[in-house]
């Protein structure tokens, strides 16, 4: 991977635990703000929407089934920020939503969130 890539979960989605509900991940929706806020900012990284059912493979491909917590954040081959949360095999990645948020004004030039 040459760029960070942004995982998150597709909004609208079902819950078998909560049958005849539909969700959106609020995590989630947080970060497609900051993305649609700043698009110059958000062409830097990849960015990938996924379902959420389990296993979710595009992440179990890179980070293995123990790491499927989104928001994701996986950084560059090679790189790695003080904000990360783990590593799999040499891939450093972020699965903490003000970290990735921290991460993305540190590598990227996104404004902080106002505290």
């Amino acid at each position: 991977m040459t760029r960070d890539k942004l995982f998150l979960l597709r909004p609208d989605f079902e819950d078998p635990a909560y049958p005849g509900q539909r969700f959106y991940c609020w995590h989630c929706a947080l970060m497609e703000g900051v993305l649609v806020s700043f698009p110059e900012l958000a062409s830097r990284l990849d960015v990938q929407r996924i379902a959420w059912p389990r296993p979710r493979l595009e992440v179990v491909a890179l980070l293995g089934e123990a790491h499927q917590v989104l928001p994701l954040l996986i950084l560059a081959k090679g790189e790695t920020s003080p904000h990360q949360t783990g590593t799999h095999e040499g891939i450093a990645f972020i699965d903490d939503k003000d970290k990735i948020l921290a991460a993305l004004s540190e590598r990227h030039g996104f404004p902080a969130p106002h505290p």
